[in-house]
């Protein structure tokens, strides 16, 4: 499910968990190729990062269809130029991507340090600004991004971009709990919404898709009343 205007949570993961890019070239030209496919179809992207065998995105499309059809260009583009420079045929993907709406007030900065944080809890880098194919050094000022456009909720971190980038630093050193990054990776990878009651009930307005995990097993009986 994907919506106009609201932050969505994408994770697409490799084939099997196989590697999604050999070499930096791979992820050059992966990042290449989402730039021109969310700029061609108005998704905007706040944060990303390329893992061995999996992408990470948070997104913001301007229109319904507008993800689905940037995945859509980004698998035709990059996959064929990937089997052609590797000499390799079939699928890298691991079926469709998934993705969740979120609530930008609760979830917004929460989203966004998860995504961050991945090289360093994965063990590839020390300081997750030392990273070269994520969102992260952007945000702590180390470089400008073109791929990015940051979102209000990370304005209002301070004034200045020092500021900001000095507040962002302070979140992503306080970390995470794992259980709140399975929370939204879970939440991410069943296409389920992440916000308060009042954020659930707007989506409900706009989605005839169910908002909230069925219970499992069989609906409970309910016994006739004696009249």
């Amino acid at each position: 499910m994907a919506l106009a205007g609201h932050l969505h949570h994408l994770i697409h993961r490799g084939h099997n968990l196989q590697p999604i890019a050999q070499d930096d070239d791979d992820r050059r030209a992966l990042l290449a190729a989402l730039q021109d496919c969310a700029a061609t179809h108005k998704v905007a992207i706040h944060a990303y990062v390329v893992m061995p065998n999996h992408l990470h995105l948070l997104v913001t499309p301007s229109t319904d269809d507008g993800l689905s059809r940037t995945m859509q260009a980004l698998g035709r583009r990059y996959v064929a130029a990937y089997n052609q420079r590797h000499s390799r045929v079939g699928t890298l993907w691991e079926g469709r991507f998934r993705a969740a709406p979120i609530e930008a007030e609760a979830y917004l900065l929460p989203v966004m340090r998860s995504i961050e944080l991945n090289p360093q809890r994965a063990g590839l880098v020390q300081d997750p600004a030392d990273y070269v194919w994520s969102s992260a050094a952007h945000h702590l000022g180390r470089r400008r991004d073109p791929l990015l456009t940051d979102p209000p909720g990370f304005w209002a971190l301070g004034n200045t971009p020092f500021e900001r980038e000095l507040a962002w630093r302070r979140l992503l050193e306080e970390g995470e709990q794992e259980s709140e990054r399975k929370r939204l990776v879970d939440a991410a990878l069943k296409g389920w919404p992440l916000g308060s009651a009042r954020f659930l009930q707007l989506l409900g307005d706009v989605s005839e898709r169910p908002l909230t995990p069925r219970p499992r097993g069989r609906p409970p009986k309910i016994k006739p009343v004696p009249i």
